[in-house]
């Protein structure tokens, strides 16, 4: 069973002052902050729900701060330093429910590419003083660390499954999140297939569905940002690229927004790693 499916309304709170109202927390690691950004893009959808919970964390949206406990805490952004693996660990003793929001924290995000890397070689690269870059070799989901009951995928998330999980959790029923293929969604658009007319290359057909196919609506293949889906046959889908392209090119493709994810970091490693890994060409290290 998939974190998502476990998402249940958080409990009632002890407070006197908010017996009804589940407290409410949003927290950011390594991230660039876009799924908070959708939480605040619902705007009067938002201010609705406000009514039936406790917001008492939300650094992006108000100076109220708290420690914890909270009934639900959303946590956006990977674990990339040893700061943030003590925070996590702190958070999740004093949360009820966890639920990761976006790419970085329920795959590691586009900065997980680096963990193909050595950690040296990519503080050299990036900064040309990296004494005082302090990180872990890896960037890691937060479910690598701490139990995690719930999760909205995406770079960033859905504002419609951000909704419904929202609305499920005042109402006390259990989110009706998707998991489909973008196919699907291009067809219920009517979104002619780029794959199959124009030869391009599209994750679609093993990602899970959540960006209403934006990218295929707009003749350009899946990136594949919201993850692999249930029993994704990335091999296959890999198999059908090699026909007219190299190792490298396959590769690339897999290497986007959720490259860190199984089953997309295994078609990655078969086909050699994400381009550019060593300077030298040598082959990838063991992920």
């Amino acid at each position: 069973m998939e974190p998502q499916q476990l998402i249940m309304p958080g409990r009632r709170s002890p407070r006197a002052d908010a017996p009804n109202r589940p407290r409410i927390g949003i927290v950011k690691f390594a991230s660039c902050d876009g799924c908070q950004l959708t939480l605040l893009d619902l705007e009067d959808e938002l201010l609705a729900v406000a009514e039936r919970v406790d917001l008492v964390e939300f650094a992006e949206a108000t100076s109220r701060r708290s420690m914890g406990p909270f009934d639900v805490l959303f946590v956006e952004g990977s674990i990339s330093t040893a700061e943030q693996v003590e925070e996590i660990v702190r958070l999740r003793a004093v949360s009820h429910r966890l639920i990761t929001i976006g790419a970085c924290a329920t795959a590691g995000g586009i900065q997980a590419i680096r963990n193909w890397f050595e950690l040296d070689e990519v503080r050299d690269t990036v900064y040309p003083g990296p004494t005082y870059v302090e990180s872990l070799a890896q960037a890691r989901p937060v479910s690598d660390f701490v139990a995690v009951d719930g999760e909205l995928r995406g770079c960033p998330i859905s504002p419609a499954q951000l909704r419904e999980f929202l609305v499920s959790m005042v109402t006390g029923r259990r989110a009706q999140l998707p998991d489909e293929a973008v196919c699907l969604e291009c067809k219920r658009r009517g979104v002619v297939c780029v794959a199959v007319a124009d030869g391009i290359p599209c994750l679609g057909p093993v990602t899970r569905t959540g960006c209403g196919a934006i990218c295929p609506a707009y003749g350009r293949g899946c990136y594949g940002c919201f993850g692999p889906r249930e029993s994704a046959n990335t091999a296959s889908l890999a198999k059908w690229f090699s026909d007219s392209r190299s190792a490298v090119e396959v590769g690339r493709l897999f290497s986007g927004f959720t490259a860190w994810s199984e089953p997309f970091r295994a078609t990655i490693d078969a086909h050699g790693g994400p381009p550019g890994q060593r300077a030298d060409g040598s082959e990838p290290r063991d992920a």
